[in-house]
């Protein structure tokens, strides 16, 4: 290869690096999160499975502000299965809930709905085991709804208000556009999709990866 081909190459490479750069920045383009099983919980909860006066312990911070992974975590009893060490993720909510996803659901024998996380009425009901006792939950078992966490600023550029629905486009080899995604705004939010290991997989999709929004019109 001589100099002039190197330089060439060169060029393509930085001119490459710097689209990839600028589309980052684009208030259409949002990182991925790929959202595992996992367990929100009540403090009352928390203490029935755990002991009285527990407390979660951080082991990572996530994307959304104040929200973390716990190093707690539990087992999930179903009608036909189990699941051991499901992840907590903190702090402590209002109401107890699990998110799965629909492989999730029918591995265990449990009809969960999709829907949008805090969304519990028509939700089945599961058991939670920890080292220091058991919870049923009445109700709190669902397939999340995908969604898109968006501060305030960037949906107004883009035209979306909270609660709107979007689509959102892949790239790659199973290059795909997700429907129905909706768009939650707020300026306690940093810009991220959600989506469960099912969607993620299918699509060949990976943590960080950059997707664009395609606001309905």
């Amino acid at each position: 290869m001589n100099d002039v081909e190197k330089k060439v190459i060169e060029e393509i490479v930085i001119n490459t690096v710097k689209k990839l750069l600028a589309a980052k920045d684009s208030p259409d383009r949002v990182v991925l999160g790929i959202s595992n099983k996992h367990m929100h919980l009540t403090q009352e909860d928390i203490e029935t499975l755990f002991g009285k006066g527990h407390t979660l312990t951080n082991k990572k911070d996530l994307k959304q502000p104040g929200q973390y992974a716990a190093e707690e975590t539990i087992k999930v009893i179903g009608p036909k299965g189990n699941f051991d060490r499901v992840r907590i993720l903190g702090p402590a909510r209002p109401e107890s809930q699990i998110e799965i996803s629909l492989t999730d659901a029918r591995s265990i024998g449990i009809k969960a709905p999709i829907c949008e996380s805090g969304q519990l009425e028509g939700t089945p009901g599961i058991i939670l085991e920890g080292p220091c006792g058991r919870v049923e939950l009445k109700q709190g078992v669902m397939v999340a709804l995908r969604h898109i966490h968006m501060p305030l600023d960037v949906a107004q550029k883009l035209g979306i208000k909270d609660k709107d629905f979007v689509c959102v486009e892949t790239s790659g080899i199973r290059k795909t556009i997700f429907c129905n995604v909706l768009a939650r705004v707020s300026d306690e939010f940093d810009f991220e999709m959600h989506l469960d290991t099912d969607e993620a997989n299918a699509a060949g999709l990976k943590n960080n990866d950059y997707l664009k929004i395609i606001p309905n019109r």
